[in-house]
């Protein structure tokens, strides 16, 4: 049994109320709320077409008709803006996700068996971390290709040893407290101490270190798209638009800011709720 078993409703109750008084954690929410209402229904409720050319509007200001513009095809930047969210939505969190479930396997194997497994993983781990992670997608995606699948393993892959770093610190700790021990003393087996015991203590660290790395991973598909290894066309997506526009910057900057815009909104609204979450399991 974990430690204080009875007092998890409780402790559930408190950290849904301290959720409920952090601001940052909300407004956070609320930011990531939004772009997820625009990648389900983006193209339910934008105002225009937004894959459709209009070349004799093209390269309009905002205007009361397209309130962000229009690219060089005519397109509206405002519809193509809230249709952008969806892909980068998708990859980034499944992204996430596969680093989380397999780093989070790693540091709870190598942190409760320690001495020669932690040994030979932790230096694989260092050695992986010593290289840019964006030279090693870069790499992976140019042998492999460029799809949404492989930009969604290659995040994952890359995240896996920065996840399993954290959990194995998290599992060193936990295996020296004394329910480990019990466990231990009651015959129980390593994958139910690991899982059962463990991995429920640690729980709280894994949920914040996954709200840090879909962050990364926002940002990671953002520049991926950019330089033209990430999400291809002909997807909206906010990376593709920033390339493909980005010498038109000094006379048209309406074709790059608001798509440079929502991704940084995405990428702060995940911070802030990281960081209200990081308080609130703190508490």
């Amino acid at each position: 049994m974990s430690v204080i078993p009875l007092g998890r409703s409780s402790v559930r109750s408190e950290r849904l109320r301290a959720a409920g008084r952090s601001a940052r954690l909300l407004a956070g929410l609320v930011i990531v709320g939004f772009w997820v209402i625009c990648a389900l229904f983006g193209e339910r409720i934008a105002p225009m077409d937004p894959y459709a050319d209009h070349l004799l509007a093209t390269l309009e200001p905002p205007s009361a008709l397209h309130w962000f513009g229009t690219d060089q095809l005519g397109r509206d930047i405002f519809s193509r803006v809230m249709v952008g969210a969806r892909d980068i939505l998708t990859v980034a969190p499944l992204a996430t996700l596969l680093g989380t479930l397999l780093g989070a396997a790693l540091g709870l194997v190598v942190g409760y068996f320690r001495g020669v497994v932690d040994d030979v993983v932790s230096r694989l781990i260092e050695a992986v971390q010593a290289l840019p992670l964006v030279i090693v997608a870069l790499m992976v995606l140019a042998a492999v290709g460029t799809s949404n699948l492989a930009v969604i393993m290659v995040i994952g892959f890359v995240f896996t040893p920065l996840i399993a770093r954290t959990v194995r610190s998290a599992v060193l700790i936990e295996s020296s407290l004394d329910y480990v021990a019990a466990a231990h003393l009651r015959g129980e087996g390593a994958l139910s101490i690991m899982f059962e015991e463990i991995l429920p203590n640690v729980m709280p660290l894994i949920l914040v270190e996954t709200t840090v790395r879909f962050g990364y991973a926002i940002f990671f598909v953002a520049s991926l798209s950019f330089i033209g290894f990430g999400i291809q066309p002909p997807s909206a997506d906010w990376g593709i638009a920033v390339s493909e526009n980005y010498s038109l910057i000094g006379s048209y900057w309406w074709t790059v800011i608001f798509n440079a815009l929502a991704t940084a909104s995405l990428v702060v609204g995940v911070n802030m709720a990281a960081d209200g979450l990081q308080s609130v399991l703190q508490e």
